[in-house]
């Protein structure tokens, strides 16, 4: 495996990175299909177009020379509820690796960037939503030291 850098995308990125997102989507869909709809349905509704061209949002991607392997997207502002107090606060929205290029720390070379960048915007809190049958991802974010915030439970009516 050639050196593999981490960058903010570009708008010639779009086309990978779609088919990017549409991969992340159907694993999910794959995982959880009772939850979450096919990915065609989201890319009907879903662009990361919105991302790179929003200015409170950010697309880092992890290259090898010009093909991507993975992303990370994520969105800062203030969190602002009527019972915690004020923070500056970014969230990581999509994170996705290529299957055959996991377990090579891409996924926490892009988190790391992505916070760094954060810090820099000043950040205070990252937060993330992780369906509890991602058993992968939950790994990663508590290897990252990611703490339950908030639990949000789920029960069928009949």
């Amino acid at each position: 495996m050639k050196n593999i850098t981490i960058r903010v995308a570009q708008t010639q990125d779009v086309e990978q990175l779609d088919e990017l997102m549409f991969r992340l989507h159907d694993e999910h869909h794959h995982q959880c299909p009772e939850h979450f709809k096919t990915a065609q349905e989201i890319e009907q509704e879903k662009s990361i177009t919105r991302y790179i061209n929003s200015p409170d949002c950010l697309v880092l991607v992890a290259c090898d020379g010009d093909y991507i392997l993975g992303f990370i997207t994520g969105h800062f502002c203030e969190l602002i509820s009527s019972v915690s107090k004020p923070v500056q606060m970014g969230s990581v929205d999509e994170l996705y690796v290529m299957p055959e290029m996991r377990k090579f720390g891409i996924a926490t070379q892009l988190y790391h960037d992505l916070e760094h960048r954060f810090d820099e915007y000043g950040v205070k809190q990252v937060f993330v939503e992780v369906w509890d049958f991602n058993h992968v991802a939950l790994d990663l974010y508590k290897g990252l030291a990611f703490q339950n915030h908030i639990h949000w439970l789920r029960k069928p009516i009949s």
